[in-house]
């Protein structure tokens, strides 16, 4: 029942609208600012990274919301456990980021103030590098200078379209992608060497009010191979094809519907530190969490919002591929957020 784009062609028809709604393993679908029919300050584009290990990582966003643009920065210490995040905003960027338009070349060279993130991609290898003065509790500067590289054969590609005109979503998840490099704080440097990188690349119109639910993995098994999976809904109308996808040895896999059960949501007490599961429509992905970090950072505006709870912990449990090869995690790390935004 999911449709599998393996064409190339225009992300968008000359309504504004995606031309083909589905999912695909490689950039087929074109994404062109041009081709947008809707006023530009609702375009939103960014590029979100996540490289780390088992004790610590790094998460940097370059992202464009039209009104309002955005640096981030998060360092992740999972031995303590504890989180720092910050973000340098400016308003009404309107696409001045030039953010590109694939994710097979273009770079991102983004400042606001002092705060810097390039990212130089050059046949392949992401060579990221920056810094974010006054990011630490005492002050320290936070600097980073790795490469991300081996992008894996296959990855999640998707176009969504909302069910209002004009409006739609074009994601990228490229997970497992190995690293090599360091960021500090302060005076501490913390290696990248053994870490694995991924990528969420998203272009589109979204409409005022979602919710949505999003979850990944990436680990090396016991016998070397690189496994991850990427988990979501929420959004949009994914009539056409899910996000859900595991990924084995630079292959993808894709998966039907997954829900997050998370205690008590749907209430106004939603417990996001107690433990989770997840349950998938064909029976191929059971999976237990166990958090460790609330990466909890709202921006709360009323009429404007940006409220993520992003929850770092260890994913425990079974992922079957659809070959029957029966993957086993015990404990491994990953993330899985609820984020809710007006915007």
């Amino acid at each position: 029942m999911q449709n599998r784009i393996t064409e190339e062609s225009r992300l968008l028809d000359k309504s504004g609208c995606i031309s083909t709604p589905g999912y695909a393993t490689k950039y087929l679908l074109k994404y062109d600012r041009d081709d947008i029919r809707a006023k530009k300050f609702r375009i939103k584009e960014w590029d979100y990274y996540y490289v780390g290990n088992n004790e610590h990582a790094i998460c940097l966003t370059v992202a464009d919301m039209g009104y309002v643009g955005a640096i981030s920065a998060t360092f992740m210490d999972f031995k303590t456990p504890s989180q720092i995040t910050k973000s340098s905003i400016c308003l009404f960027p309107m696409g001045k980021f030039h953010m590109p338009a694939t994710t097979l070349s273009g770079d991102v060279v983004a400042a606001n103030g002092d705060v810097e993130c390039a990212v130089i991609l050059d046949n392949g290898v992401r060579h990221i590098f920056g810094k974010y003065p006054n990011f630490g509790h005492n002050g320290e500067e936070l600097s980073f200078d790795f490469i991300l590289s081996d992008v894996p054969e296959e990855c999640m590609f998707i176009a969504t379209p909302f069910d209002k005109p004009k409006h739609f979503y074009y994601n990228a998840k490229i997970n497992c992608m190995r690293a090599k490099g360091s960021f500090k704080l302060g005076r501490e440097t913390y290696s990248l060497d053994d870490a694995l990188g991924t990528l969420d690349w998203g272009r589109g119109v979204w409409t005022y009010d979602n919710t949505w639910y999003w979850s990944s993995l990436q680990t090396v098994l016991p016998d070397g191979r690189r496994f991850g999976f990427n988990l979501g809904y929420g959004f949009g109308n994914t009539s056409a094809a899910s996000e859900n996808m595991l990924f084995v040895d630079g292959r993808s896999d894709k998966l039907e519907d997954v829900v997050f059960n998370i205690p008590g949501d749907g209430t106004d007490n939603v417990e996001y530190m107690k433990n989770w599961t997840f349950t998938s429509s064909d029976g191929r992905v059971e999976l237990d969490f166990e958090p460790l970090i609330d990466r909890y950072e709202p921006f709360d505006l009323k009429v404007f919002c940006m409220i993520p709870h992003q929850v770092f912990g260890y994913f425990s449990g079974k992922c079957i591929t659809s070959d029957g090869e029966e993957i086993v995690l015990d404990r491994v790390l990953g993330f899985a957020e609820k984020v809710h935004n007006k915007w």
